[in-house]
């Protein structure tokens, strides 16, 4: 093709020039121009009429694209697989928009919002200069929290007035452009339960113009957890439930919530509060933290860069495994009893439902099983409860006092299945069934899983934080650190107890101790932790105890018993202290002379009020059991820091005051039977 057309563009030439033009084509140099070839043909110069190099090249240039391109050239496989690229990058866009839009749906996904229906052109440059005002902070001025809240309010106007939060005047911030989450703050709590209240209250004390960030997953302010498996289940006032008010056993309406919301103030006001303040920032994870930088990272992708940090994650309820790996019907019908959202769920099943269990004798399960039976009395409501131990709390207490509270919580309308464990969980004819290990079925509406905790120890994985193989959670010293300006408190935090060693505890007065004391130390107070925290349980408004130390129904005890009169109950000790919670109730409690004297227990099943003592292998007092007596918690840590000995017990008892006068500690002691007081005390024991 070349060839023949080179010849087009030749003079007409004689047979013997065509030869040699012909054997010089086929040796032309490579690389020329086949457009310049013909004007090498001849020997005889270059003729007048004959076109320049340039101008051939000129010429033939716009001609070029129109030869023809052979079959399965470079050029086509090109073509076909440029084509088939892009067919696989507009499949992948869809796909990736498809995903994002799912994960945003489901709440994977957090996207900061903006009001573009409030947005105009001519507002552009009045807002960019508002954001970078907001960003140097050079125009923040607040003025100085309210007395006890720590809330700011933004400046006020020339006149005194102040500012409309909707109207924003040149030359002053518009505070909602500021940045939800600020970029660093000088404390940092991580999760908002009962620890970190007590946290910030002990900052707040020792550093009134601290400022404080605490983050929580949930989506409302720091609550105490005791009254909803207690009060909040016996107030009929279906308002006050909704709103998350209760009545003390003295009749008193309390919420559950600590300080309302309008105590904590803004997020993003924080920082430049001249008198420091408490903020909360709700329904935001920290998913990770560098110890040496001291960042703090969010799962919405932020990161808050701190001076001294605290993890009070708590706690999440444990479940079983039979019930975790059923069906989704049995699955979606179980609910694991922790928070307010889990109570108001259960609140609301138990209005309409006939049947439901509860699996668990613990504390928790204890107190739902006699509430919830208490409701079923008036509403019809069948209420189970199943576990493996021979009676309830059957883990703390005594065997024999184990058996006597499980009686009274099948007083209240309970069917107790002791000794027994759920093997099989399925649905079937729109109810959950239940098998047990002693082959019995029962059928229910729902099921209440109320086995225990697990710590929330997920941040110590992703942070390189060391835990505790044998009780889990986070390892931490005496003074609560785990790392150099990170302390941990609360149900998550494996402490070393100055006199009972390494211990994890999860009760309501231990969070309050152990925020407490993180808080102190997060000050500089360098305390350890020497405190025994206390817990309680009550079993509706007659019968509750109080216990301290390590109370563990496996330990040998030693307990005195007496009848117990109308002032000797949970109603009557909040009517006395106008407290419902016993941590509190204790710290405004005066103690009065111990004067009466106590009798060793009698060979009776009327555990009316009584002290009950746990021993180590060393016969030494570990733990303390008040039973129905209450207000005598600071004489319980005294006997647990003298280390008091089995041989000395039944005087240590005398300290407790179990009886209301010396008439009836004479009357009890003519009617006992003829025994030494040790004998009779360890008659008690299990």
């Amino acid at each position: 093709m070349q060839r023949a057309y080179a010849f087009a563009r030749l003079p007409q030439l004689s047979n013997k020039s065509l030869k040699n033009s012909y054997a010089f084509l086929s040796k032309s140099h490579i690389g020329s121009p086949l457009a310049s070839q013909p004007r090498c043909l001849s020997s005889h110069g270059t003729p007048a009429h004959w076109k320049t190099k340039k101008e051939i090249s000129i010429e033939h240039k716009s001609h070029m694209d129109f030869m023809p391109v052979p079959q399965g050239s470079w050029q086509e496989s090109y073509n076909k697989k440029q084509q088939s690229r892009n067919i696989l990058l507009a499949v992948s866009a869809l796909a990736f928009g498809v995903t994002y839009f799912i994960a945003y749906k489901v709440g994977g996904i957090y996207l900061h919002g903006m009001d573009y229906k409030t947005f105009s052109a001519q507002k552009t440059s009045e807002i960019t200069d508002a954001i970078v005002s907001a960003f140097s902070f050079s125009s923040l001025k607040a003025t100085s929290p309210e007395e006890g809240t720590g809330k700011a309010t933004p400046p006020e106007q020339g006149d005194g007035t102040s500012a409309d939060a909707t109207t924003v005047k040149p030359g002053e911030t518009d505070w909602s452009l500021l940045p939800e989450v600020p970029e660093e703050t000088q404390y940092l709590i991580v999760g908002a339960g009962t620890a970190a209240f007590g946290a910030f209250r002990a900052i707040k004390s020792r550093d009134p113009k601290a400022k404080i960030l605490v983050v929580g997953e949930e989506a409302s302010v720091p609550y105490m957890r005791p009254p909803l498996s207690k009060e909040l289940w016996f107030n009929e006032d279906r308002l006050e439930v909704e709103q998350l008010n209760f009545r003390q056993w003295n009749g008193k309406k309390r919420s559950v919530f600590y300080e309302p919301k309008e105590f904590y103030a803004e997020p993003n006001m924080l920082s430049n509060q001249e008198n420091g303040g408490i903020a909360l920032l709700m329904g935001k994870k920290v998913v990770k933290l560098d110890a040496r930088k001291k960042i703090a990272w969010l799962s919405t992708g932020e990161k808050i860069k701190y001076d001294k940090c605290l993890i009070a994650t708590g706690g999440k309820p444990r479940n079983l495994p039979v019930l975790e790996q059923a069906e989704p019907e049995v699955r979606s019908r179980t609910v694991l009893y922790r928070n307010i959202e889990d109570f108001k769920r259960l609140d609301s099943i138990t209005q309409s439902a006939q049947t439901i269990a509860i699996v668990g004798g613990g504390f928790l399960g204890s107190e739902l099983a006699c509430a919830l039976g208490k409701r079923g009395q008036k509403t019809g409501l069948k209420v189970y409860q199943i576990f493996p131990e021979k009676g309830n709390m059957g883990k703390v207490l005594p065997e024999y006092l184990s058996k006597w509270t499980t009686r009274k919580v099948e007083k209240e309308g309970v069917i107790v299945m002791t000794n027994q464990s759920v093997t099989n969980a399925t649905f079937k004819d729109g109810k959950v069934q239940l098998s047990t290990s002693e082959g019995l079925t029962v059928d229910v509406d729902c099921v209440v899983a109320a086995i225990g905790l697990e710590p929330n120890v997920e941040l110590a994985r992703a942070s390189n934080l060391e835990l505790d193989p044998v009780n889990g959670g986070f390892l931490v010293n005496a003074e609560l650190e785990a790392r150099r300006d990170i302390w941990v408190a609360g149900d998550a935090a494996c402490f070393y107890d100055i006199k009972l060693g390494r211990r994890r505890v999860e009760h309501h007065d231990h969070a309050v101790v152990s925020g407490r004391l993180a808080g102190e130390n997060m000050t500089g107070a360098a305390k350890p932790y020497w405190h025994q925290s206390m817990f309680w349980s009550d079993l509706g408004p007659d019968v509750g105890y109080e216990a301290i130390g390590i109370v563990d129904s496996s330990l040998p005890t030693v307990a005195v018993f007496t009848k117990a009169t109308e002032k000797d109950t949970p109603k009557a000790v909040v009517e006395e202290s106008g407290e419902n919670l016993r941590s509190e109730s204790e710290m405004n409690y005066v103690q009065s002379a111990q004067n009466n004297v106590p009798v060793a227990p009698m060979d009776t099943e009327d555990y009316g009020k009584g002290v009950v003592f746990y021993l180590n292998n060393k016969k030494t007092v570990v733990g303390i059991l008040l039973w129905n007596t209450f207000n005598k918690m600071s004489i319980a840590r005294q006997v647990l820091r003298d280390g008091a000995r089995n041989e000395d017990l039944y005087e240590v008892a005398k300290l407790f005051d179990i009886y209301d006068t010396l008439a009836d500690a004479a009357q009890e002691e003519t009617s006992s039977p003829a025994t030494t007081p040790t004998q009779a005390a360890a008659s008690a024991a299990s």
